[in-house]
């Protein structure tokens, strides 16, 4: 639906389906007298949707129908789940220790229901090791793979060697 509704004398169709409850007859009217029939009413004559033939309209109070459609939309979005992105990075030449510090951390993150974003970084002539920095992250995707499934393979993007995992089974943490 839009953000924007056709009302009262901005409908230009000459005919209208009205549909709604009580006291709201459903049919097709002439626009002339489904706004006369709103205005008894004291409400407005609303088009729900131009796409039908004809239009097909509700008789309702605007301001109240706005209001109801923000808190639908404020409750989509509150209920929506947002993707937080982390970001592991290694160097090329990344050892043991520092390796398995940072599988924790993926580790945790994941568990989390975060995605993680594992890239080597390639300062100057390091570019050269180009596939030790592709066995690194496909060795960090196999010590993941029980958490998360990996949505993008190892890529070189300029200096920098990409993957992105994502969790596989997201472990709600209630507070």
């Amino acid at each position: 639906m839009d953000d924007k509704y056709l009302i009262n004398e901005e409908i230009r169709s000459k005919f209208v389906r009205l549909v709604g409850e009580d006291p709201v007859k459903p049919g097709i009217y002439p626009v002339e007298e489904a706004r006369k029939m709103a205005f008894d009413m004291e409400m407005d004559l609303v088009m729900i949707s131009d796409k039908a033939d004809p239009p097909i309209c509700k008789v309702l109070d605007y301001q109240k129908f706005l209001y109801q459609q923000k808190k639908k939309q404020k409750e989509i979005k509150a209920n929506a789940q947002k993707i937080v992105v982390k970001e592991i990075r290694f160097g090329p030449n990344t050892d043991e220790h520092d390796y398995n510090f940072k599988l924790k951390h993926a580790e945790n993150f994941l568990n989390d229901g975060a995605k993680v974003k594992a890239y080597v970084f390639f300062k100057g002539r390091s570019i050269l090791f180009k596939e030790q920095g592709e066995i690194l992250l496909l060795r960090f995707a196999q010590d993941l793979e029980e958490l998360g499934k990996v949505e993008q393979l190892p890529k070189l993007e300029g200096k920098r060697m990409i993957m992105l995992i994502a969790p596989k089974g997201v472990k709600k943490v209630s507070k």
